[in-house]
C-alpha cells in the first residue's frame, strides 16, 4: 500500500486524477490538499467521501508550518502537485498571487518531499513554459525546447518547474515534470474557453473570441492526461520531463463553432473582442518520448471527448450554471 497526496485535487484535473487513481489503486491511500479557492470544488470530489481510502484537507501549498507537520504526521510515498493558479488572465491582472501559489507553493512541497523521504514528486506543469511556435511554423515543442514564457501565469509555471529540476539535481529528490497541452472534460470551472463558451452560448450570449480567433491549441482529453501521469508514476524515469498532448491542433474560432453547431446556435452569436495581452499564437506538443520510451498515446479523439464532455455538461446543469 502506498500512500500518495494530490495537491489540488479539488480542481479541474486534479478531482479527475484523483477518481482515476482511486479506481485503478484501491488499496493505496489517497489525501487531497486544496486551498479551496473559487477553482477548488468539493463538489467534484462528492462521491468519494464514503470512500476509506479518500480524506480531504483544506490547506494552502505555501504554508509551511501546516506542509511541514502534514508531511511529518503522514510520511507519504508519493506526492503529485497539481495545486496551482492557472488563469492567463487572472495572472495579467493579479501576478502577485501566481508567485506565491506557483512558485513558493512549490518550493514549500519540495523542502517537504526532500526533509520526510518522498519517494515520487511529480509536477503538474504546462505547455505555455515553451512560448510561442507561431503560425507560420510547423514545429511542435519537445522537451529540449528552451523555456520562453510570455505572461505571468507561464513564467510562475517555468519557475517552479525550474525549482523541481534543483531538487533533483542538488539534493537527488526523485522528481518528474510532466507539460500537458489545454485539457478539456468534466468539472472543468467555467472561466476555461470550452466551459465558458458551453455556458455563454447554452444561455444564448454572444462568445467573445479574442483577436481574430486565430490562436492554435492543441486539445487533451482530461482523462488522457490522467492515464500519462499515472503511467509517469509508474514507469517514468526521476528527473525527467514528459511532455503530453492530445495531437488535436484547433483555433478558438473552430473550438467555437464546434460549441455552436452543438448546441444548435447559429454563428452569429460569435463577437470577436480586443486580443489579450501577451496571447501566444500557436502552442502544439510533441508527445513521442513519452510514446516510445513509456508506451502512452491518448486514447479518446477530440470528436469522442467532446462529445463525452458535452454530455456531461448536459447532465450536470447544476454544477456549472451558477458558477463564473
Amino acid at each position: 500500500m502506498k500512500k500518495i497526496l494530490i495537491t489540488g485535487g479539488a480542481g479541474f484535473i486534479g478531482s479527475n486524477f484523483t477518481h482515476y487513481y482511486l479506481d485503478k489503486h484501491p488499496g493505496d491511500q489517497v489525501m487531497v490538499l486544496d486551498r479551496l479557492t473559487y477553482a477548488g470544488n468539493l463538489e467534484n470530489l462528492k462521491d468519494l467521501e464514503n470512500n476509506e481510502k479518500y480524506w480531504f484537507l483544506q490547506g494552502d501549498i505555501a504554508d509551511v508550518k501546516l506542509i511541514n507537520s502534514l508531511f511529518e504526521r503522514e510520511r507519504f510515498d508519493i506526492v503529485v502537485n497539481f495545486a496551482a493558479e492557472t488563469h492567463v488572465d487572472r495572472s495579467i491582472e493579479s501576478p502577485s498571487i501566481f508567485v506565491m501559489t506557483n512558485i513558493v507553493g512549490t518550493q514549500t512541497l519540495l523542502e517537504a518531499s526532500r526533509k520526510y523521504g518522498v519517494s515520487r514528486y511529480h509536477q503538474i506543469s504546462t505547455d505555455e513554459v515553451y512560448g510561442d511556435l507561431g503560425t507560420d511554423s510547423t514545429d511542435k515543442f519537445t522537451e529540449e525546447t528552451p523555456l520562453s514564457p510570455n505572461c505571468p501565469y507561464a513564467a510562475s509555471k517555468a519557475s517552479a518547474d525550474l525549482l523541481v529540476k534543483s531538487y533533483y539535481e542538488t539534493y537527488k529528490l526523485p522528481a518528474t515534470i510532466s507539460r500537458c497541452s489545454n485539457n478539456y472534460g468534466p468539472y472543468q470551472f467555467p472561466e476555461k474557453l470550452i466551459p465558458y463558451f458551453f455556458k455563454l452560448i447554452t444561455n444564448g450570449e454572444k462568445a467573445p473570441v479574442y483577436g481574430d480567433g486565430k490562436n492554435v491549441r492543441d486539445w487533451l482529453y482530461v482523462i488522457d492526461h490522467c492515464r500519462a501521469i499515472d503511467t509517469i508514476l509508474e514507469k517514468g524515469h526521476v528527473g525527467e520531463v514528459y511532455n503530453i498532448g492530445g495531437n488535436n491542433e484547433k483555433t478558438n474560432l473552430e473550438i467555437t463553432k464546434i460549441l455552436l453547431k452543438f448546441l444548435g446556435k447559429d454563428e452569429s452569436l460569435i463577437t470577436f473582442v480586443k486580443d489579450r495581452l501577451a496571447h501566444d499564437r500557436r502552442y502544439a506538443i510533441d508527445a513521442s518520448k513519452i510514446k516510445s520510451k513509456l508506451g502512452w498515446e491518448p486514447s479518446v479523439t477530440f470528436e469522442e471527448g467532446i462529445a463525452k464532455t458535452f454530455d456531461w455538461y448536459e447532465n450536470h446543469k447544476d454544477w456549472w450554471k451558477n458558477k463564473s
